[in-house]
């Protein structure tokens, strides 16, 4: 069902001074009877998936004189699609460039304040009716697959911050996060960033993942994660391929055991490259700066960000095939 959506007089108003002053309209109607265009500037794969992104976010978004709801909309996914730079998205819409950052960073909280159910932990019951066959097989107690991934981002001026943000991998100043998925290939957890010199067992011990798990609940990790005790004293069990400890190879049983965990555990590797794909403003570009500046104990932009690219994937097709 295609979801309606009704102009107000602001927006028929902005729409016909945008005309009137030969900018382009970037309305609905732009948009009908062509999936492909939907998909390559906002990542979402129909029009009445945006519309109905459109109707759930429109009420949190600002009245501007310059651009309709829709328009606040667009931008902002255009950006988080395409990394458009805020200068070349200006020009684009025909407006200030410091209206296109106000106008992100709007959108951006709009977002992020009505689509938290997007990113839902589910029950056991639900995990179970709707497991994928490759997990009924082996890991019918899956609650959750985790791993981290990390964010360029511009080399703070301050040393303590610096040192902080210090990845050895990835060899450069990051931020990380911990994303966990369900077997159904939908994220169910997002953390804030963290500092990338952090470990990923300090930031699964302290980002509040732990504390949802169930006594019984697996989870599935790679070997980075050594929290089995941390998990034990939630009664739930950890799964991760098996070290080699000193040993000259792996036994046969280990080595099918990695194996079974390898072929599920991929998915969580799926689904950030899905993210990453689908909102190349997580690609391999920088972040400034001040996307993590706060002023209070709510989640700075770049937070909020990854939240909301989060969300929108898991409004696609999921890369865990149900057979």
């Amino acid at each position: 069902m295609v979801c309606q959506t009704f102009l107000t007089n602001d927006d028929i108003e902005t729409l016909l001074k945008n005309k009137k002053e030969g900018r382009k309209s970037y309305c609905e109607d732009d948009f009908k009877d062509d999936n492909g265009k939907v998909q390559f500037y906002t990542g979402l794969e129909t029009l009445s998936v945006l519309m109905t992104i459109y109707n759930l976010v429109s009420p949190g978004l600002p009245n501007r004189e310059c651009l309709t709801k829709f328009q606040q909309l667009l931008l902002t996914l255009m950006r988080l699609r395409l990394n458009l730079l805020v200068q070349d998205l200006a020009y684009r819409f025909g407006i200030h460039a410091s209206t296109v950052s106000r106008t992100f960073q709007a959108c951006i909280q709009a977002m992020y304040s009505s689509m938290h159910f997007l990113v839902h932990w589910p029950d056991r019951e639900n995990l179970l009716l709707t497991m994928s066959m490759c997990f009924k097989e082996n890991f019918t107690s899956c609650a959750v697959i985790i791993d981290c991934f990390e964010v360029f981002i511009d080399r703070p001026s301050d040393l303590l911050a610096r040192a902080q943000t210090w990845s050895s991998y990835k060899h450069r100043n990051t931020v990380k996060f911990l994303i966990g998925i369900t077997s159904q290939g939908t994220v169910s957890f997002i953390s804030r960033g963290w500092g990338g010199r952090v470990s990923d067992k300090f930031i699964t011990e302290h980002c509040g993942l732990l504390g949802k798990l169930l006594p019984g609940d697996l989870v599935l990790a790679d070997r980075a994660f050594d929290i089995a005790d941390s998990c034990e004293l939630y009664g739930a069990r950890l799964k991760i391929p098996a070290f080699a400890k000193g040993r000259p190879q792996f036994s046969p049983l280990d080595i099918e055991s990695t194996r079974k965990i390898a072929n599920v555990r991929i998915h969580v590797e799926r689904v950030i490259g899905s993210v990453r794909q689908k909102y190349s403003i997580f690609g391999h570009s920088v972040r400034p700066i001040h996307y993590l500046q706060t002023d209070s104990e709510d989640p700075c932009l770049l937070d909020k960000i990854a939240f909301v690219c989060c969300a929108l994937t898991s409004c696609c097709k999921s890369v865990v095939s149900p057979e």
